[in-house]
């Protein structure tokens, strides 16, 4: 199946039609939806972590898992060899041609593998298939990891865009799809 622009649909189904995609020997990128139970695990274990680290969060479930459904969106969890989650991420179309980078999370033990690296591609690559010509996101300043990430992949900040958040706790980062034709992101596994 194609999109509008005549780009390949790697969700012809949509994210339920892979509900028992299998990963290989070096683990998988798979698509899921938002309220799968490995998507469920992972978010909450990121606010956890928020939590931890700010002392408050935006809970998981107050998303709607339709934003992150395509055309509209996407939901992607890394799993290992053994089928075991070990990351997430997510974009939802935040305005026109603009998507919301969303819920990224690599598990403690998963980190320094590239993982996040990995995701954010791939979500970048679906997100311009899809007609986007920017990307936004927030991150915490404590995330330093996170934040490494994205200025690395060419994000830069950007005035805040969610009303009530500090400027001394939250960093709104924005990235132009344009200016990176060479890195499409992995196509998600089928």
């Amino acid at each position: 199946m194609t999109t509008a622009d005549g780009a390949r649909d790697e969700f012809p189904a949509g994210p339920a039609s892979y509900p028992h995609a299998q990963a290989d020997r070096a683990g998988a990128l798979i698509p899921v939806s938002y309220d799968s139970p490995a998507a469920r695990e992972l978010t909450r274990a990121l606010h956890a972590e928020q939590v931890g680290l700010y002392g408050r969060a935006d809970a998981p479930e107050a998303a709607r898992p339709a934003d992150f459904t395509p055309p509209r969106g996407a939901f992607l969890v890394v799993t290992g060899p053994d089928g075991t989650a070990l990351a997430c991420g997510g974009w939802r179309t935040a305005a026109q041609a603009t998507a919301e980078i969303k819920r990224m999370y690599v598990t403690p033990a998963a980190r320094g593998r590239g993982l996040g690296r990995q995701i954010l591609a791939a979500l970048e690559g679906d997100a311009r298939r899809r007609g986007m010509t920017q990307v936004i996101l927030e991150t915490g300043v404590a995330n330093v990891a996170a934040l490494a990430l994205y200025t690395s992949r060419g994000y830069t900040p950007i005035a805040s865009y969610v009303a009530h958040r500090h400027p001394h706790i939250n960093r709104a980062l924005r990235k132009s799809l344009a200016a990176d034709p060479a890195g499409k992101g992995r196509p998600f596994r089928e």
